[in-house]
């Protein structure tokens, strides 16, 4: 019996490529090279199954393309927005993503741009780099505590979680609001429950853990950056989308906030010419909030699991369309 056919548009872990060889015919994008549509489509002919990052779009037009063959589309992320799900599911196609296996590692990443945010190590890098430091000095790169802060944290769900628990051991006070009250949480992580408005006023850090979506792209805008502390920090590593960056670059500019710390942003790669590039009061990394050997390995699983479950006849472990199996 012929195995099936799974297109995979980025390079994965060894071990993950080892799996997909040999219990599919795979076709793997080795050398990593970011395909365009019509690329993926070629190589899509006559192929069961596609593997998706964030980094394709598949758009309706893109997806009303796709061969016949293609039943099933398991992205590798858990993020789904580059996908047009009423655009698959009018073709039947399930689709699947790559929830909770990154939880920790994006709440690190987390806490790695709100402390480098709050003690300027950005700044202390490039200065080490670029020989300007001369001597350690009484006022030089003063950053604040992050011990006793507040952190306000928009969106309470896993990751949400995850960054509640390492932000108390930093003895943060943590807020939060989210479109559900998680009293569950209240009880667990000794946080407080508040309204949007007040967790932007009364913050010191604001993180950012929801989903993009229609209704959440720039979400957080203007009138959301004048509410905050003129010497509060805002943290996302969600999507870049969630704000309105032309916003925020003011926010920065005019000192309505004292700085932002990011790891994903409205366009990706980040132009050169990024007007967020010229501030000092930046943090920036190149959207890292999975980037750990084991996550990407896990999520790779997951996705590969996905595919074993369609093509058993099962419910994927982690679909999120509603398509009848068949």
């Amino acid at each position: 019996m012929s195995k099936r056919i799974v297109l995979v548009t980025r390079r994965v872990p060894e071990a993950v490529t080892a799996r997909l060889e040999r219990d599919y015919e795979a076709r793997l994008n080795r050398e990593d090279r970011l395909l365009d549509g019509q690329e993926v489509l070629a190589r899509a002919a006559g192929a069961d199954a596609l593997i998706p990052c964030p980094t394709d779009k598949l758009t309706a037009q893109f997806i009303d393309q796709l061969p016949a063959s293609i039943r099933v589309i398991a992205t590798f992320s858990v993020g789904y927005e580059h996908i047009d799900l009423a655009a698959a599911k009018r073709r039947g196609i399930v689709v699947t993503n790559t929830p909770e296996v990154l939880t920790d590692a994006t709440a690190d990443c987390t806490m790695l741009l709100l402390l480098g945010a709050a003690r300027r190590a950005h700044e202390g890098e490039r200065m080490i780099r670029e020989a300007t430091w001369t001597a350690w000095a009484p006022t030089g790169l003063l950053g604040v505590h992050v011990t006793g802060k507040r952190l306000g944290i928009y969106g309470m769900g896993r990751i949400g979680k995850a960054v509640a628990r390492r932000a108390r051991g930093f003895d943060m006070r943590v807020l939060y609001w989210s479109r559900q009250r998680k009293r569950d949480a209240e009880a667990a992580l000794g946080i407080e429950w508040c309204e949007l408005d007040d967790l932007l006023r009364r913050a010191d850090f604001v993180s950012l853990h929801v989903a993009l979506s229609p209704e959440t792209r720039n979400l957080v805008g203007a009138r959301e950056l004048a509410l905050m502390k003129a010497d509060a920090v805002l943290v996302n590593t969600a999507r870049g989308g969630v704000v309105d960056q032309a916003a925020l670059v003011e926010a920065l500019r005019s000192k309505t906030i004292a700085g932002a710390a990011l790891d994903v942003f409205e366009v990706e790669p980040i132009p050169t010419d990024d007007p967020l590039l010229a501030l000092d009061n930046v943090v920036v990394v190149p959207h890292l909030g999975s980037a750990t050997v084991g996550t990407r390995k896990a999520m790779s699983d997951l996705a590969i699991d996905n595919l074993l479950a369609y093509f058993r006849g099962d419910r994927p472990p982690a679909c999120i369309n509603p398509v009848t199996l068949t």
